[in-house]
């Protein structure tokens, strides 16, 4: 009885597990967990909190350096009695306690400079982070694209199949009656396993555009998984402009906005290291006492450590100024550095703008070109499907060889296979531009 209850349960743990694997995904559900699980997303989470550090400790930057001290030491030998400046041969000991603070009050606003860089740079981090996640969920998009290509690529072999099989047991009984030749039933029977083939390749395509979305998702212990059909949104917008959408792109991708954040970062280090060439003035404090065993009274008594501690006090305050007049022109060499580093940021910009203008304007052209093949391609699976259907009947009266029938049939596979893929190719780049645009065509939250 008992070895009945764990049968028991253990088909009903693999039913849930099973259930539990087949879960169907959709668009979104697959780029929110890909966004949490991503591994190289998390390596530029930390490098935006690295960033964040660095501002926060530029602001903490203008507050007062306070430091403490403390010292114990025990001399042996010839050493000088720091009470009598005397040179003795004794042992003895001593220890001595200070606290100073410091303040920068003007240093060529090198700070406040540092402060509005480290700013920026942390913008530039969050920008980069972001477009990264934009990144990933276009590579999700385009997975999941693939696996319902794949899956349409499948039901087409397997609606080729079914024809085959009902053209090959026509052709055996047209053989029997005698109205076709034998030779007939081996070209039906050789479609038919190139058909089997075909739908075996397409059935391993389809797993493999499945291996590749659960990696790029990171989703551990999936071996597959099943997804929610879209319907391509195939309506053709003929008032696209590249200048339009390259407008919008402008103000909205995070790979311009995270260049020019860099750039005006080292706008703001190069005012800093300009700052170099001022004076600087600064303001500093301190306190500072000692207890010395060799400090005795007049009766030759050691005086007591707090008694020590009071009268070896001393207290300083007073302002420090630093004028640069030759330091082997260090100074202007970093600034000339800067100078080339700003050149090298708005290159890099311009490259950046151009790549991106680029890339609109080839998916701009590509959207032209794939409505006129959408449109094309549709006429020709109605006149391929009409056709293939004219041909089973002539075939069936004996009109046609069976190699034109498998010509006919050929053709109207290669037609529904193009219309699929142009769909899909379409859809891709729809969403792509509307990326661009700012649109919220992909689903990006905040998941830090």
């Amino acid at each position: 009885m008992n070895i009945k209850k764990v049968n028991l349960f253990l088909i009903l743990l693999f039913i849930g597990m099973v259930v539990t694997g087949q879960e169907n995904w959709n668009l979104d559900n697959c780029i929110s967990y890909a966004l949490k699980h991503n591994l190289t997303l998390l390596d530029y989470q930390y490098l935006e909190d690295s960033g964040k550090e660095s501002y926060n400790q530029s602001i903490r930057d203008l507050l007062p350096r306070v430091n403490g001290f403390g010292d114990y030491n025990i001399r042996y030998g010839r050493s000088t009695d720091p009470n009598t400046n005397d040179i003795i041969d004794t042992e003895f000991f001593s220890n001595g306690y200070s606290m100073n603070a410091s303040i920068d009050l003007f240093r060529g606003f090198q700070k406040v400079h540092s402060i509005k860089a480290s700013k920026l740079l942390f913008k530039a981090a969050q920008e980069t982070s972001q477009q990264q996640r934009f990144l990933l969920a276009l590579r999700i998009m385009t997975a999941y694209h693939d696996i319902q290509f794949y899956e349409g690529l499948l039901a087409i072999s397997k609606e080729q199949l079914a024809i085959s099989e009902d053209n090959f047991k026509l052709a055996n009984k047209q053989i029997e009656i005698g109205l076709k030749a034998k030779a007939d039933l081996f070209e039906a029977e050789s479609v038919l396993y190139s058909d089997q083939l075909n739908l075996t390749q397409n059935e391993n395509l389809l797993q493999a555009a499945k291996l590749t979305l659960i990696q790029e998702m990171n989703l551990e212990n999936a071996h597959t998984l099943q997804i929610n059909p879209i319907v391509p949104n195939t309506m053709a917008d003929n008032k696209l402009s590249t200048d339009s959408i390259y407008g919008l792109a402008k103000d909205f991708v995070p790979l311009l906005k995270a260049q020019r954040y860099r750039t005006e970062a080292v706008k703001k280090q190069l005012s800093a290291a300009r700052g170099e060439l001022y004076p600087s003035l600064s303001f500093a404090t301190g306190y500072g006492t000692g207890y010395y065993e060799t400090t005795r009274d007049t009766l030759g008594v050691t005086i007591p450590f707090k008694n020590q501690i009071q009268d070896n006090a001393s207290r300083y305050v007073g302002f420090s100024l630093n004028v640069p007049i030759f330091n082997a022109w260090s100074t202007r060499s970093a600034i000339k550095q800067r100078k080339i580093a700003l050149k090298r940021e708005e290159n890099n910009l311009e490259i950046q703008e151009q790549e991106i203008f680029k890339a609109i304007q080839q998916l701009v052209q590509e959207n032209k070109a794939l409505n006129v093949e959408l449109i094309q391609s549709e006429k020709q699976i109605m006149a391929q499907e009409q056709a293939f259907g004219v041909a089973q009947k002539k075939y069936e009266k004996g009109l046609f060889t069976i190699m034109e029938l498998n010509l006919a049939k050929t053709m109207y596979a290669t037609s529904q296979n193009k219309n699929l893929q142009v769909k899909l190719r379409l859809q891709i780049n729809q969403n792509t531009l509307a990326f661009y645009q700012g649109q919220p065509i992909l689903n990006i939250n905040s998941t830090k």
